[in-house]
């Protein structure tokens, strides 16, 4: 980013009028600015859902980047138009109690919603994202990541629709029942060889819901029964290039061709250690060799999961993880609308949901770099508003036209 654009996107993001249609003379740092605000820019996922599930920690009050990589003025000051919260929970030991902390997040969603009516609005379809963003508020949405949440019960999926979520990652990092994961360090052995007669079931419902069908995290073999069967465009909600970075988390450039036929997005991840092989082998040594540190605090704070995620971000504040540079992350979009093509890519950053992020992208109020990134690479205009929102925003219509009418 260059000098000029630190010192002045972050006023234009926050009250500067448009400047509407490319005026002669305009520079590269207006351009950006111009194009960033009018955009509607969606990310579609962030893990910050359990620290404002905590009721002492303010979404409405800025907090330092070792702290969380988003809050709502840091949000509003990288120009994020719309953000899909993740519902996640680890691997359950005992059944219901992965719905159980589901629906603890959910709630925390609604009761977000409802403590900043001013700052943000929910959204469960296209259109209410356009009108929340319309109303100069922040769209929150709802993505459950791991279908191990659904307890082998199609009612339930069916309730979390009903409670506004918008997409489910059929897997996380271990298999469920009735899909094959790509795990996250290491692939696991399949144990399904993909869906699943009932995973089958699963995307259908979910078609016929107006569900987004979610397939990062999945084995490769489940995402191409995943695109086989679906009815409708299918996303990746935080997922990289395998051509750019040779990780199990990414998508091969077949992944990527048979996700454009199907219609469907790839939201690049952002994680350090996803988009980049150098930045991957430093995290793993980084986490050998405080091996010790995180057993001792697993150890200490035991089943107390707010009291070890303070413990683990003290640590990471005082001793940084491994970052990638930016130019890496720009190269998986790069190759992303390459391959499957400029309709079919966004973005999916993790936030909080991950360590550390690219130099330069570090937190949410430097997104305004990623769109500078992207012209500079030498992508028109249309295709930047694509990628920042608008091929997410047709996926979801496309989904929603899919959905059969309840009887």
């Amino acid at each position: 980013m260059t000098r000029s654009l630190r010192a002045t996107f972050g006023a234009l993001l926050l009250g500067a009028a448009s400047l509407g249609c490319q005026l002669p003379g305009e520079t590269i740092d207006e351009r950006v600015l111009r194009v960033h605000r009018d955009a509607i820019v969606i990310d579609t996922h962030s893990d910050t859902t359990p620290r404002f599930q905590q009721g002492d920690w303010d979404m409405n009050e800025r907090h330092p980047k070792t702290d969380s990589h988003m809050d709502f003025p840091r949000m509003r000051e990288g120009g994020l138009d719309a953000q899909f919260w993740s519902i996640y929970t680890g691997k359950a030991e005992t059944p219901g109690e992965a719905l159980h902390v589901a629906l603890q997040r959910i709630d925390a969603v609604h009761r977000l919603v409802e403590r900043y009516p001013e700052v943000t609005g929910l959204a469960t379809s296209a259109a209410e994202l356009r009108a929340v963003v319309a109303d100069g508020r922040i769209a929150s949405l709802m993505g459950v990541e791991g279908g191990h949440m659904i307890e082998d019960d199609l009612a339930v999926l069916r309730t979390f629709h009903r409670l506004g979520v918008r997409y489910m990652t059929l897997t996380h990092s271990f298999h469920t029942s009735w899909a094959d994961s790509s795990g996250t360090i290491r692939v696991p052995e399949p144990v399904h060889g993909g869906l699943t007669d009932f995973g089958e079931q699963v995307v259908l419902e979910m078609n016929a819901l107006g569900m987004m069908v979610d397939v990062s995290h999945v084995s490769d073999d489940t995402f191409f029964d995943v695109v086989r069967v679906s009815r409708a465009p299918v996303i990746a909600s935080h997922s990289s290039c395998r051509a750019v970075a040779d990780h199990p988390r990414n998508m091969s450039d077949a992944m990527l061709q048979a996700l454009a036929r199907n219609g469907g997005v790839v939201l690049v991840n952002f994680y350090p250690s996803y988009i980049d092989e150098d930045a991957n082998r430093a995290t793993g040594a980084y986490f050998e060799k405080w091996k010790p540190a995180f057993e001792a605090m697993r150890e200490q704070h035991g089943q107390d999961r707010r009291a070890l995620g303070e413990a683990r971000r003290e640590h990471f504040a005082r001793y940084p993880v491994p970052q990638a540079p930016l130019s890496v992350l720009l190269d998986h979009f790069d190759h992303a609308i390459a391959v499957a093509g400029p309709d079919h890519v966004g973005v999916g950053a993790d936030w909080d949901g991950v360590p550390s992020m690219p130099e330069g992208l570090d937190e949410v109020s430097m997104l305004p770099a990623l769109t500078l990134g992207l012209f500079e690479r030498g992508h028109d205009e249309a295709t930047v508003r694509k990628v920042l929102g608008e091929n997410l925003l047709r996926v979801m219509q496309e989904v929603e036209d899919v959905a059969t009418p309840a009887p």
